[in-house]
């Protein structure tokens, strides 16, 4: 089986999630293809694209706020929104593409590619088996007015708010958000330590902001550090936020028990490392430490679908979410200090969240291929 996996660069969540699909496959012995779609069209159109959401999100996170509730508006008031005509002019690009090389599946965890096949398949152009894969806890604006076989939500109640929306029902498939199998397997934390030079003997807080180290790390490190313990430690994940790597990197040189981390592929380690994650809301990161079994503190989400991961993990015990961060601090410690609610909060994650969603997504594939 030859499957393409059609993502884009606005937020590591949608890569990840492809990833995912692309290992899963991979070991099933089927040959699998990801890349961001929009380089069909040129390298600098996806530049652009990524570079507007980063920023967007990372300077005026009210303002992707307010984009996406005006999305939420035109979702329902028209079938057919500027977000649609937008990706249709991919479709010349994609249609050689795809002619050039046979697919007998195509995945989409992003909504772009999803409604340029759309676009694609009203013009009566023949496609191959067509997947989207959500990778949030809610239904964003626009998923709707697409056309695909099927699609992979996180969960039953996602899907009702689905067909809500307009996705016909039978099509809505509750299997969860694939993740990388080695955020699924179990590791000692004192040897995964040694691996990753951490002392073995500190509690040690996660401190993270995403793919884009979004949020304010340097406020909550600050607060953890006065909160906290003598013999506790923190460890920041920055992403690829190097401006705000190197001020953190510089600030805490001298703190032996303050580790700043830039872009990293052991984002699976460290939280198998740690006692605790502090992250903002995303659907993969949140999807991706509930599988780790790690107690969550949710911190500020970048207002839109983050809001509502926030909501659906506070709704079913898989985290926690204060609304200030020194209340995020001060919940998430007297959380540390409770292993009663950590092992309910645990229990929690494993029962809402399915590790082997990537498995059995590629198990939909195969059964409908063959």
């Amino acid at each position: 089986m030859k499957v393409l996996i059609l993502s884009c660069k606005t937020g590591g969540g949608h890569d990840a999630a492809g990833l995912a699909m692309k290992e899963a496959l991979e070991a099933q012995g089927h040959e699998a293809i990801l890349f961001d779609y929009l380089t069909l069209a040129g390298q600098k159109v996806s530049q652009t694209v990524g570079d507007v959401y980063v920023n967007t999100v990372k300077t005026a996170p009210h303002i992707f706020g307010a984009v996406y509730k005006l999305g939420m508006v035109i979702s329902r008031i028209t079938r057919k929104s500027p977000v649609y005509y937008v990706n249709a002019k991919m479709g010349k690009y994609l249609q050689k593409y795809l002619d050039e090389e046979k697919f007998d599946a195509l995945l989409m965890p992003h909504l772009y590619p999803s409604e340029t096949l759309t676009y694609m398949k009203r013009q009566g152009i023949e496609l191959p088996f067509m997947v989207a894969i959500m990778t949030d806890y809610t239904c964003i604006p626009f998923w709707e007015e697409t056309r695909c076989d099927y699609y992979i939500v996180p969960h039953k109640d996602v899907a009702s708010v689905c067909e809500k929306r307009g996705i016909p029902g039978e099509k809505l498939l509750s299997i969860g958000i694939p993740v990388s199998e080695k955020f699924t397997k179990t590791a000692e934390k004192a040897k995964v330590r040694e691996h990753l030079k951490l002392p073995k003997e500190k509690r040690l807080f996660l401190v993270m902001g995403g793919s884009m180290g979004a949020g304010d790390l340097e406020k909550l490190t600050m607060q953890l550090e006065k909160r906290m313990e003598a013999s506790d430690g923190i460890i920041v994940i920055c992403g690829n936020n190097k401006k705000i790597f190197q001020k953190m990197k510089k600030d805490y040189q001298h703190h032996e028990n303050i580790h700043i981390v830039g872009q990293t592929k052991q984002m699976s380690l460290y939280m198998k490392a740690c006692d605790i994650l502090y992250t903002k809301p995303g659907g993969l990161t949140s999807t991706e430490a509930a599988v780790s079994g790690i107690p969550i503190v949710h911190t500020s989400p970048i207002p839109g679908c983050e809001t509502e991961n926030k909501k659906f993990f506070v709704k079913y015990g898989m985290s926690i979410a204060p609304r200030t961060v020194e209340k995020q601090v001060e919940k998430g410690i007297e959380l540390l200090d409770n292993p009663e609610k950590i092992q309910k909060m645990k229990a929690a994650q494993k029962a809402y969240i399915d590790k082997n969603a990537a498995q059995k997504i590629v198990e939909l594939l195969q059964e409908h291929i063959n």
